[in-house]
């Protein structure tokens, strides 16, 4: 297999669902991948629940599962 590195894609399971993603991704980059505001989002890696400083350290890899519970206002 010759892919690009910058081409080459992994599968993750992200709320529920499977989807294909750039490889080499923190959960950080993931969260601006999906244009997910990260100042009003929480992260479950794994079933780890994650602290927002934690996300530019943590490297999402092929399988993993990730849970982004997003705040909305409202009333």
């Amino acid at each position: 297999m010759s892919e690009d590195a910058g081409s080459a894609m992994i599968r993750v399971k992200v709320n529920g669902e499977i989807r294909e993603v750039p490889a080499g991704l923190t959960v950080g980059g993931l969260l601006d991948y999906f244009k997910v505001r990260k100042a009003a989002a929480v992260v479950e890696h794994n079933r780890i629940i994650l602290k927002q400083r934690e996300n530019d350290a943590v490297a999402v890899n092929e399988g993993d599962e990730i849970e982004i519970v997003r705040f909305v206002g409202g009333g």
